[in-house]
């Protein structure tokens, strides 16, 4: 339970869960032999009967300038040189060994650092008013570059995939800690009525780091991303079995409703509580999700922006229209997950065909969201977990893991359009002006969102937790 600190209050915790703080209390004056029932009874029913679902919509701590997220989490490591961050010298040093002042200090993940350098695969040019420079494999992003920020600065702890994914995405190496996606949820609740609040769509690989990228971990499950599967039935069961019809479904829920409520009276366990609400949720998706996830009423322009061929067909395009659509609903935070970007070899082929994968569908999300008034508070975010080196892994086609810098773009509310924001050296392997940690990141997005992020914390094992850690600042360059 989120409990207030004395310097660093939290914003007030979510109803369900005072209620349940109640129902605890009141099992205490009732079980313990004092007799105090009667002296209690009357203010903690009044409480419980304020009671409200653990997701609704909450007030941050200051005016956001967005109120949803649409995370493009390109997992496996992009390569930075191939997309967004064009090097001429590394391309006319190609096939030399990289300066040994370069290299002091460097422990690579895999490969020799002594390697041979490898200059960039593919052309880049110049977009919009100013003239941002994007890879040829993403015309489509390059066109909305007015748009974006464009970060070519970030950098990370960790050097493996799953230990840098879940770092990224809950702002630590370790499991078990919540999600950037579930800690929005925990300050701002929901306002998806017969959606979660928290979505989960998967392409291609799934990710290294699975569900700990969008977990609640120590926070209430209620928090938690919920994923959905490609398919007729995007979560398990969403069917009812032969000679199970929807009145008799609802009288099941309503005798299990009232069961659980009796734990939930005579413990005061917040889990209860999202228990109660995941089986009232599941309920109201058999109805909701048929429609949503039906793209048949798309008008046949929107499917061609998004590079959709078959509506059915499961793919990253598909994903982001779906994202749009979830937004459109309430829905407060989507996150896709298109884990192909592993390049340790196959250089060239691998980059082209996941280019052609992600990059109309992404640029289409961002114009797509714009044209209906949904930018304006909602924050794209895209990019992976690092970067990667400028030196040569795989014989003649392949980058290796690389911490120390890479790029990711975001859009939409309160973020600096049509900017560039840090540099890196000629090689595009240090960090020369700007460095955004992967804290400093997840700080400036609480900040849009409308959070201190040294306030929005959770009490668990006797201390606060933040998703900051004890790091963070909110990037001031990268705000309109």
């Amino acid at each position: 339970m989120a409990v207030p600190h004395p310097f660093h209050p939290p914003i007030a915790p979510p109803a369900a869960v005072l209620a349940a703080r109640a129902r605890a209390r009141r099992w205490f004056f009732r079980d313990c032999g004092l007799g105090l029932a009667g002296i209690a009874a009357g203010s903690l029913l009044a409480r419980d009967a304020g009671a409200a679902n653990p997701l609704a919509p909450r007030t941050p701590h200051h005016p956001p300038r967005a109120k949803r997220v649409v995370y493009l989490f390109q997992a496996g490591a992009p390569s930075h040189l191939e997309l967004f961050d064009h090097k001429p010298e590394l391309t006319r040093r190609s096939g030399n060994l990289p300066p040994a002042e370069l290299l002091a200090g460097y422990r690579a993940a895999f490969i020799n650092p002594k390697s041979a350098l490898l200059g960039p695969k593919f052309a880049f040019r110049r977009h919009g008013r100013a003239g941002t420079e994007v890879s040829d494999l993403l015309p489509h992003i390059g066109g909305i570059v007015d748009d974006i920020c464009l970060v070519r600065s970030l950098h990370t702890d960790a050097v493996n995939h799953a230990p840098a994914q879940i770092l990224m995405n809950t702002g630590s190496q370790q499991f078990g800690r919540p999600s950037l996606g579930a800690w929005t949820l925990y300050g701002l609740g929901s306002e998806a009525d017969d959606l979660p609040g928290y979505v989960v769509l998967t392409s291609a690989n799934g990710t290294s780091g699975g569900a700990s990228n969008y977990g609640a971990g120590f926070l209430p499950t209620t928090y938690g991303g919920i994923p959905f599967r490609p398919g007729a039935d995007p979560l398990l069961y969403l069917s009812n079995p032969r000679g199970i019809d929807r009145d008799a479904q609802r009288a099941s829920l309503d005798t299990l409703d009232r069961l659980n409520s009796l734990a939930l009276d005579a413990v005061g366990d917040p889990e209860i509580a999202a228990r109660i609400q995941s089986y009232e949720m599941a309920f109201r998706l058999q109805a909701s999700a048929p429609e949503l996830l039906d793209l048949s009423r798309e008008s046949p322009r929107t499917l061609a922006r998004y590079g959709i061929a078959d509506p059915a067909a499961h793919s990253y395009a598909r994903n982001c229209l779906l994202a749009r659509r979830m937004l459109e609903r309430g829905v407060r935070f989507v996150q896709l997950f298109h884990e192909a970007w592993d390049t340790h070899g196959d250089l060239v082929n691998r980059m082209r065909n996941n280019a052609r994968d992600v990059d109309q569908a992404s640029a289409a999300l961002v114009a797509d969201l714009k044209e209906r008034g949904l930018l304006d508070d909602t924050i794209v975010v895209w990019g992976g977990e690092f970067g990667r080196t400028p030196m040569m892994q795989g014989g003649t086609d392949g980058r290796d893991h690389h911490n120390r810098c890479f790029s990711v773009w975001l859009a939409g509310g309160g973020v600096r359009a049509g900017h560039v924001h840090g540099a890196t050296d000629d090689f595009g392997f240090n960090i020369v002006a700007d460095g955004v940690h992967v804290h400093d990141l997840n700080a400036t997005l609480l900040h849009l969102l409308g959070f201190d992020h040294t306030r929005l914390t959770h009490r668990f094992q006797g201390r606060d937790f933040r998703l900051t850690d004890v790091h963070g600042s909110v990037v001031g360059g990268m705000l309109a």
